[in-house]
C-alpha cells in the first residue's frame, strides 16, 4: 500500500469508482457519507456513516486522511472549508463556491470570453417579466438542483405560477435550439499539467444522462474549442482533480457552455474501459499529488445508463467481451435511479 490515505465525502457510484481507482494505485480510502446504504462502502478501506454536520464524526474522518476530495459539489462550503483548514480539500473548497451557483458560473465564464446561454437572474416575478426576450426558456434555481431537480420551463409569463412566492433566486435561460450535447472531462495536476478527454456526445432523457459515444459527431473546430476552453476554465480556477464542462452546440454550430462540474462526471464512465487512464484513476492521481502518466485511448466507445428497474434486466443478462456491466450495488431502486451503466467498446 502506498503511505498515501485519500479521504473522499460522498458515497455514491462516483465514489465506488474513485475507490476502485485509488485501489489500483495501492492508495487506502476512507469514505464519509449521510448515506447509511452507499454503495462506495463495499469498496473502501473504510466508512464512515454520519451527518456532515457531525462534527466529532467529521474530525474522525479528518484524522485517518491525508488529503481529501469529493464525489459531488453540493456539499456545505462552510463544512468543505472548515476540513480544508486542517486536511487540503482538492478542488479547493472556493471554486464549488463559484460553481454551486449559477449565477456566479455564468459570469465566471462569460468574463473569459466564453459564450453560454443567454440568462438572466430572478429575484422576483416582476424579474421575469423584464426579461420575455428569453421565452421559451427555462427557470433553474440558482444554487442545487440536478437531473433535472429545481427547474421549470417558460414558454410565456403565464407559465409563471401564482402562488409561486420567490424565495429563492434563480436564474431564466433562452431555450437553445439544440443540434447536441457534448462534455470535455479534464484532468489538471498540482504543477498545471493537463490531459483533456477527446469531447463526448451525450443523450439526455428527461434531463437524465441516458447514453454518451466517443468520438462525438462534432467538427475539428467544436472539438478543438470544446478542449481549449475546458482547459482556460480549469486554469483559471486552479483546479486539481478531473472536472467536466458540459455544453450544448446549437444549430448554428455554436459551442455554449452549460455547466461545470468540478468532480469526476458521469458522462466520463467510458474512459474507464475505452482509455488506459480513467477519469477516475486521473483524478486520484492529480489530488494525491503523483505524477500525470501517459494516456492512451485503446478503443471508440458508446456508454449506456442504466435507469430504476432496468437494472433487474442486466442482472439476468449475458456480455460480449467488448461490453463492460457496472451494477452500483444501489439496494433500492428508483424510477430514474442511476443503478447501473453499460460500457460497449467499438474496435
Amino acid at each position: 500500500m502506498s503511505d498515501i490515505t485519500l479521504g473522499i465525502i460522498g458515497s455514491g457510484q462516483l465514489g465506488s469508482l474513485l475507490c476502485q481507482a485509488a485501489k489500483k494505485l495501492n492508495i487506502k480510502t476512507v469514505v464519509i457519507s449521510d448515506d447509511e446504504q452507499g454503495p462506495a462502502q463495499n469498496y473502501t478501506d473504510q466508512f464512515i456513516f454520519a451527518k456532515y454536520e457531525d462534527k466529532e464524526k467529521v474530525k474522525e474522518f479528518i484524522n485517518k486522511v491525508d488529503i481529501v476530495t469529493y464525489e459531488f459539489e453540493n456539499i456545505p462550503i462552510e463544512i468543505l472549508k472548515s476540513i480544508n483548514k486542517e486536511k487540503k480539500v482538492l478542488p479547493k473548497p472556493d471554486i464549488n463556491q463559484t460553481v454551486q451557483n449559477r449565477k456566479l458560473e455564468k459570469t465566471f465564464v462569460n468574463k473569459l470570453g466564453i459564450k453560454t446561454t443567454e440568462w438572466a437572474f430572478i429575484k422576483s416575478a416582476e424579474d421575469i417579466k423584464k426579461n420575455e426576450k428569453l421565452f421559451p426558456g427555462i427557470l433553474k434555481t440558482n444554487t442545487l438542483g440536478y437531473d433535472g431537480h429545481g427547474q421549470f420551463v417558460l414558454n410565456s409569463l403565464d407559465d409563471v405560477k401564482k402562488d409561486w412566492c420567490f424565495t429563492a433566486d434563480y436564474i431564466l435561460e433562452k431555450k437553445v435550439n439544440l443540434s447536441r450535447e457534448i462534455s470535455a472531462v479534464i484532468t489538471r495536476f498540482g504543477n498545471g499539467e493537463i490531459y483533456t478527454y477527446e469531447p463526448i456526445e451525450n443523450i439526455h432523457k428527461d434531463q437524465i444522462l441516458k447514453y454518451s459515444k466517443i468520438p462525438a459527431d462534432i467538427t475539428d473546430e467544436i472539438f478543438k474549442k470544446a478542449q481549449t476552453n475546458a482547459k482556460l476554465i480549469a486554469e483559471k480556477l486552479d483546479y486539481i482533480g478531473t472536472m467536466c464542462v458540459e455544453y450544448f452546440i446549437d444549430k448554428k454550430n455554436t459551442l455554449l457552455v452549460n455547466e461545470i462540474a468540478p468532480r469526476v462526471h458521469n458522462s466520463g464512465h467510458l474512459t474507464i474501459n475505452a482509455f488506459n487512464i480513467s477519469q477516475f484513476e486521473n483524478h486520484v492521481r492529480a489530488v494525491c499529488g503523483l505524477k500525470i502518466d501517459k494516456v492512451q485511448k485503446i478503443s471508440d466507445a458508446e456508454m449506456i445508463n442504466i435507469l430504476g428497474k432496468e437494472i433487474e434486466e442486466y442482472r439476468n443478462r449475458s456480455f460480449s467481451d467488448k461490453e463492460f456491466f457496472f451494477d452500483y450495488g444501489k439496494k433500492a431502486i428508483k424510477d430514474k435511479r442511476k443503478m447501473g451503466h453499460l460500457t460497449i467498446l467499438k474496435k
